[in-house]
């Protein structure tokens, strides 16, 4: 099997640099998650050859959070990700914070079949 690898940038942030200032990759777990985390942060209808990709977790900032609602979108996203594992199902907490919402993700990693765990939060 081919080691597929991505630019090492997790949403929000710069690309990330070595210190001769070649990019970095990022593969494998890390990989996994900074795929996750940009499905999740992204809003449906922001990726052009995709208008369907992305939870939308920005747009439930600012509002009276429906943490049932919020802990399905992100369900169904997870699940459209390769990296995860689909059993044992991963676990989903969403809680609301002062200016927004946090969530934690528990998942089996589908190629190492190792634990992940992603934490992050959604503020304004």
């Amino acid at each position: 099997m081919n080691l597929l690898h991505d630019l090492d940038q997790t949403i929000g942030s710069d690309l990330a640099a070595s210190t001769t200032g070649d990019l970095l990759t990022a593969t494998g777990t890390q990989r996994g998650q900074q795929r996750l985390l940009r499905r999740l942060l992204t809003n449906p209808g922001e990726y052009l050859f995709h208008l369907d990709y992305g939870a939308g977790l920005p747009r439930y900032v600012g509002e009276l959070p429906d943490l049932a609602k919020i802990r399905a979108r992100i369900r169904a996203q997870v699940g459209l990700e390769a990296s995860v594992a689909p059993h044992p199902a991963p676990q989903i907490e969403v809680k609301p914070i002062a200016d927004g919402i946090a969530v934690a993700i528990r998942y089996v990693d589908a190629i190492t079949q190792q634990p992940v765990s992603l934490s992050f939060q959604v503020n304004k």
